[in-house]
C-alpha cells in the first residue's frame, strides 16, 4: 500500500467520521447561548421580581423588626433579643403552638380519610365519579367565611344540628365554639372537611398512574380487595400521600381565616384556642409590631423545621417506581 493511499484513507477518515460521510456537529457560539439566556431571562424575570418583593424581602424584612420596639404612634428603636425572651417567657405562646400542632395533628388524621374515599370513588364502572369529585372538592375552592357561617349554626350550642341529634339520644352536647378544647377540635374538624377535597383530586391522581395489570394479576394469585389495597394501591400511592401531607402541615400552621371566621375575636375560648398566626395577629392590633415579628419567625422556623424532618423522614416509607 502506498504512502498516498493512506494519506487519503487517513484525510477521508477525517472528514467523514459517521459510516455515510456526514461531517461532525459544530458547537453553538457563546453567543447564541448567551442570547438564549438573556430571552430565558426576560421571560422569568417578572416571576422573580415578584417573589423577591412580595415573598423575599418580606422575610428579611420581618426577620429585622423582630430585633426592634415599636412605640404607640410608630417608629422602630432597636433592642435586640429582648422580643424573644417575652416571646419564650410567654404562656400564651406556648400555647398558641401546642393548640397549632394539634390542629395539625387533626389535619394530617383526614388523610387515611381521603385515601379511603380516593380508592371508593376510583373503583372501575363506578357511575357519576366525576360528580362525587366535584362535591368533594367544592368546599376547598369555597370563601372560608362563607363556610365558617353555615359549620357556625351547625355548631350552635343551643339549636345547632349536632346538639339536637345528640339531643334525640339523651345527650346534652356542649357549646361547641365556646368551650376551650372542644372549639379547637370544632374548627379541626372543619378544616379536614376543607382540605378533603384538594386531597381526594390529588391522591385519585396518583392512584390512576397504578398500572392495572398490577391488580390483575394480584386477583390471579387470589388477592381480596382489601389486600390489594394494603399492598399494592397504599404503597404505590406512598409519594401522593407524602406531597399532600407536606402541603397539610404547612397549611395547619397557616390556621387563621377559618380560626378567626368561626370563633371571632370576642369568643370567650378564644386565647384558648388562638394559632400561631392568630397570636401573631393579636400582637399586631395591639401594636406590639416588634413581639408579631418575632411570632413570624417563630412560624417561618418551625413550618420550614417540621417540612425537613418529613423529608428526611420519607425514605423509610415512601416508595418511588
Amino acid at each position: 500500500m502506498s504512502t498516498q493511499t493512506i494519506t487519503k484513507g487517513a484525510g477521508a477518515a477525517q472528514a467523514a467520521p459517521g459510516s455515510r460521510g456526514e461531517s461532525a456537529p459544530r458547537p453553538r457560539k457563546r453567543g447564541r447561548l448567551r442570547k438564549d439566556g438573556w430571552w430565558a431571562l426576560l421571560f422569568v424575570g417578572p416571576l422573580l421580581f415578584g417573589v423577591l418583593v412580595f415573598y423575599i424581602w418580606p422575610i428579611f424584612r420581618n426577620a429585622y423588626f423582630s430585633f426592634t420596639t415599636w412605640g404607640a404612634f410608630g417608629g422602630a428603636t432597636w433592642s435586640g433579643i429582648s422580643n424573644y425572651q417575652q416571646m419564650l417567657a410567654d404562656p400564651d405562646f406556648w400555647r398558641s403552638i401546642l393548640n397549632t400542632l394539634i390542629y395539625v395533628g387533626i389535619l394530617l388524621l383526614g388523610i387515611p380519610l381521603a385515601v379511603l374515599f380516593a380508592a371508593l370513588i376510583n373503583r372501575p364502572g363506578l357511575k357519576f365519579a366525576a360528580a362525587y369529585r366535584t362535591a368533594f372538592f367544592l368546599p376547598y375552592v369555597a370563601m372560608p367565611a362563607a363556610i365558617s357561617m353555615v359549620w357556625r349554626i351547625i355548631f350552635n350550642g343551643d339549636f345547632g344540628v349536632i346538639n339536637y341529634t345528640l339531643s334525640l339520644v339523651g345527650i346534652k352536647g356542649p357549646n361547641w365554639l365556646s368551650t376551650e378544647w372542644f372549639a379547637l377540635f370544632a374548627v379541626g374538624v372543619v378544616g379536614v372537611w376543607i382540605s378533603l377535597g384538594f386531597n381526594l383530586i390529588v391522591l385519585s391522581a396518583g392512584m390512576r398512574s397504578i398500572p392495572p395489570e398490577m391488580y390483575e394479576a394480584s386477583s390471579i394469585d387470589g388477592a381480596t380487595r382489601t389486600r390489594q389495597f394494603f399492598s399494592i394501591t397504599v404503597p404505590l400511592l406512598s409519594p401522593s400521600i407524602f406531597f399532600v401531607s407536606v402541603i397539610t402541615v404547612i397549611t395547619g400552621f397557616q390556621l387563621f381565616d377559618l380560626l378567626y371566621a368561626l370563633m371571632g375575636t370576642q369568643n370567650p375560648a378564644i386565647n384558648q384556642t388562638q394559632s400561631l398566626v392568630y397570636l401573631f395577629f393579636a400582637h399586631q392590633q395591639t401594636g406590639d409590631n416588634g413581639y408579631a415579628a418575632a411570632v413570624g419567625v417563630a412560624i417561618l422556623i418551625l413550618v420550614g423545621a417540621f417540612t425537613m424532618l418529613q423529608f428526611r423522614m420519607q425514605k423509610r416509607w415512601v416508595n418511588y417506581v
